[in-house]
């Protein structure tokens, strides 16, 4: 008598779009919780400006490693609005994406959460809860340092999806990112999320709010040239959702 046949296991239920923004959200507030408590704890601790942006930079690759290894099984990790409407955009051309729906949630979330996290980041360190930076940075090269640094991040994680490596995003995401810090002129915010909320603490990571329109100007233009980028490199389309 033949073996009944394998019955395949259920697929995993979908998790609600509530719980995916609520991961975009706590993930975007802890990343700018990181970079802006760690600027601030760096500036107290030494007048240098090359160890501070070294601490910095080593705690956001340490934390955005982590944020996204936790948070990436449930919201695919974007926190940076860029990331998540380039995915709504290869998504529209009939790859695998982020709907509208999802977008239209996941932004919001990330805007909100980053200004959370610089408030968090003030409350922690005994400053006023909204201190709005007066660290201008709208010189035309920092600019265009973010208009590179954004371009590498989407090329990177886009790259990684049409190469069916995202398992890897914790790692390269991050270690691109701290890279960035140093390699580019604007120490790569990348994420108009992580600018709009580091607008809120005058910190070593500060940014003056005059300052942020072209930055996410920027950043937008990045995003675009990430994707040309990733369609000449390497074709095709993603085979999986993005995550990072």
């Amino acid at each position: 008598m033949s073996p009944p046949p394998a019955v395949p296991p259920a697929p995993p239920p979908a998790i609600p779009l509530a719980r995916r923004a609520a991961a975009e959200f706590l993930g975007t507030a802890a990343l700018v919780a990181v970079v802006v408590g760690s600027g601030v704890q760096a500036s107290e601790l030494t007048s240098d400006i090359g160890v501070q942006l070294l601490a910095n930079s080593l705690a956001t690759v340490f934390g955005l490693g982590v944020l996204i290894l936790l948070f990436g099984p449930v919201s695919g990790a974007h926190f940076n609005p860029v990331v998540t409407l380039a995915d709504w955009w290869t998504g529209r051309r009939g790859a695998a994406g982020v709907t509208t729906q999802e977008a239209a949630a996941y932004v919001p979330a990330q805007v909100l959460g980053a200004i959370g996290g610089a408030v968090l980041a003030n409350a922690m360190f005994g400053l006023a809860l909204v201190d709005p930076s007066a660290h201008d940075r709208s010189a035309g090269h920092l600019v265009g340092g973010e208009v590179v640094a954004t371009a590498g991040l989407v090329l990177l994680v886009f790259g990684l999806a049409r190469t069916d490596r995202l398992r890897y995003a914790p790692a390269a995401v991050s270690a691109y990112i701290g890279a960035a810090y140093w390699f580019t002129s604007s120490t790569s915010f990348a994420n108009p999320a992580v600018t709009v909320g580091r607008a809120f603490s005058d910190s070593f990571a500060g940014i003056e709010p005059a300052s942020v329109p072209g930055f996410v100007a920027a950043q937008c233009v990045g995003g675009a040239v990430g994707l040309a980028l990733v369609a000449v490199v390497f074709g095709g389309r993603p085979r999986e959702r993005t995550a990072a």
